[in-house]
């Protein structure tokens, strides 16, 4: 199968790769979720060329991850927002750098530290159970796969 392809499969991760799935894209989340808005911001912080840039902006864009709204005028400049869509990408943009913390790190802190802002405290996301509460890891859950479109419970 070819890559521009996966998007048509019936796998929800192969479809969410077809739009997030390149190494640009995923940076592009980060700075966005570091409050990145302009193209010539994202540019200095990322490094890419301008035609990346615009394809991966554009296609996120086309996607509904980011809406762009104009912040100026003569000449018009717009700047990159996330939508409901994209804030529900937090998680994944989490979890990459809690793996990449654990996996790459040099044990010295990651540059952004994280804090709830409903209780101030600093804070480390994690992923629990919807029903219980308890922390979910891969051990702690068994998939099954649902082939006949029946409810697995």
């Amino acid at each position: 199968m070819r890559w521009d392809a996966i998007g048509t499969l019936t796998c929800p991760i192969a479809q969410s790769l077809s739009v997030v799935g390149d190494r640009w894209t995923l940076l592009i989340l980060r700075d966005a979720f570091l409050g990145a808005r302009r193209f010539d911001h994202l540019q200095t912080s990322l490094r890419c060329s301008p035609h990346v840039l615009s394809t991966r902006l554009a296609k996120l864009v086309r996607h509904g991850v980011l809406e762009r709204r104009p912040y100026q005028r003569r000449p018009t400049r717009y700047e990159y927002r996330l939508t409901e869509k994209g804030l529900d990408l937090y998680p994944v943009i989490i979890g990459l750098r809690g793996w990449g913390d654990r996996w790459f790190g040099d044990g010295h802190e990651t540059p952004v530290r994280l804090f709830h802002k409903h209780c101030g405290h600093e804070t480390m996301p994690a992923l629990t159970c919807s029903a219980c509460g308890e922390r979910l890891d891969a051990r702690a859950v068994r998939p099954l796969l649902d082939t006949e479109g029946r409810d697995p419970s």
